[in-house]
């Protein structure tokens, strides 16, 4: 036997010796297999499909307090894209507690700390009732006891100006009384809980760093 049939058999050996040991390491596949798993889709492509999702839907934000289509939505969702961190939801709880703030400010004639939430015509106008009040002589002792009902009842936005307007209607609670120079109680009751409705207009300047909304205009 010559010696290039030799080193055949032995390489042919050899390839046999490997194929049975991989085979011994990896098994064998036998039947049905499972088809490969699907390539998981990138995060930022998972990403995308929920934002188109949520985009080509209604925005909750806006038409679970307003109705959908209205004048007042078209507003809300220009203000959104003017300052795509504004929430109407957040507005409202801001609006909630300004409301406490204002109308106690106002019933109790402490005017300096509201004083940067109100318009300058609001601010005079609180002023002089306040003042007229201190004139005649007349306190007011108030408690305010808490939000009954709150609604959003317009909204307006003016583009050119970027002013945002805001229209909430309130129905708080609290007890008053007006008190005479002498102390005597000449109207309300400590005790008696009244209602009071207020409807109250904001405004602000969007896409500004100042968070700040201001009372514009007050009505019932």
């Amino acid at each position: 036997m010559n010696s290039p049939l030799i080193q055949l058999l032995v390489l042919a050996g050899i390839a046999v010796f490997l194929i049975l040991r991989l085979k011994s390491v990896l098994g064998t596949r036998e039947g049905f297999e499972k088809p490969p798993l699907p390539r998981q889709p990138e995060p930022h492509s998972s990403t995308r499909r929920d934002f188109e999702v949520i985009e080509g839907g209604p925005d909750h934000n806006i038409v679970d307090h307003v109705e959908a289509g209205s004048d007042a939505a078209d507003a809300l969702a220009r203000m959104k894209r003017a300052e795509p961190s504004f929430g109407v939801g957040d507005f409202l709880g801001g609006a909630r507690g300004a409301y406490e703030m204002i109308l106690m400010g106002f019933e109790r004639g402490d005017l300096a700390e509201i004083k940067p939430f109100l318009a300058d015509d609001v601010y005079e106008t609180f002023a002089d009732v306040v003042e007229a009040r201190k004139e005649q002589g007349l306190t007011i002792d108030a408690e305010f006891v808490g939000v009954r009902e709150m609604s959003l009842v317009d909204a307006t936005f003016d583009e050119a100006s970027a002013i945002a307007e805001i229209t909430v209607k309130y129905i708080g609670e609290l007890t008053s009384t007006v008190r005479d120079s002498s102390g005597e109680i000449i109207e309300g009751s400590p005790t008696q809980v009244k209602r009071q409705k207020d409807v109250w207009t904001y405004a602000r300047r969007m896409g500004v760093d100042d968070p700040n909304w201001q009372l514009v205009a007050t009505g019932e």
